[in-house]
């Protein structure tokens, strides 16, 4: 399996990727395997596990769990370097770039260094870019830092592109869970038209129309959490056809 030469091979050939994101603190084991049922039955091409906080330390025991009933590439999406494990299959190795707190620019990769060495994880350098989606998020309070206003269209994409400029292979752009806004049409366009490494978004997105509305405008692949665990009517609509 290699997941990042995956990405870019869908990207090359237009084919659109879906990641369902499962934060380790907002599901009970014992509901992943009906859970992961209805992962299977949808357009999902990817399973992505993580959260700002881990406080009761499940990471593991989720990715483990997830392992068991699902062939889908399942990769980490660390909010610190406690949420590694070795059972995933990757893990996006994530910078905050829209912030200038250093704990997340690199010492949270300094602390990763030395687990991640001794693990098997493909590991993908991603920049990640924190968008105002209305309210307050969780990567807000954790990291002590703002997010860049959807306004400020040029700001976003130096930023991205800065990224790009500096290794990163996948750039990640996101209004934060349960955004009342997801990342806006034109920023999307914008980005992609100006990077050259895959573009993902998430957010905020909860109906088929915001998906697709994302997908035309450029982005390579779109993470959807809380609407795809807690909308019944929009699972179905992201069934397989």
């Amino acid at each position: 399996m290699n997941i990042y030469q995956d990405i870019v091979s869908a990207k090359n050939k237009g084919k659109k990727l879906l990641a369902v994101l499962i934060d380790p603190e907002k599901i009970a084991l014992k509901n992943i395997p009906t859970f992961l049922e209805k992962v299977q039955l949808s357009i999902a091409t990817h399973i992505f596990v993580g959260g700002s906080t881990d406080t009761n330390n499940q990471t593991e025991k989720v990715v483990a769990a997830l392992k068991k009933s699902s062939s889908l590439p399942i990769v980490l999406f660390p909010g610190d370097a406690n949420q590694i494990t070795n059972k995933a299959d990757g893990i996006l190795f994530l910078s905050l770039l829209s912030g200038r707190n250093p704990e997340y620019l690199i010492e949270q990769h300094i602390k990763a260094a030395p687990i991640l060495q001794k693990t098997d994880l493909e590991i993908i350098p991603t920049g990640y870019i924190l968008i105002d989606g209305g309210k307050e998020t969780a990567v807000q309070k954790v990291s002590h830092t703002k997010p860049i206003s959807q306004n400020d269209v040029d700001l976003i994409v130096h930023t991205a592109l800065a990224g790009q400029y500096s290794g990163k292979k996948l750039m990640y752009l996101e209004a934060g869970s349960g955004a009342k806004v997801p990342v806006g049409q034109k920023i999307i366009k914008e980005a992609a038209e100006h990077l050259t490494i895959p573009l993902l978004i998430g957010g905020g997105i909860k109906t088929k129309h915001q998906l697709e509305t994302a997908y035309k405008a450029g982005a390579d692949l779109v993470v959807i959490g809380n609407a795809f665990e807690n909308d019944v009517v929009f699972l179905n609509e992201l069934k397989k056809q």
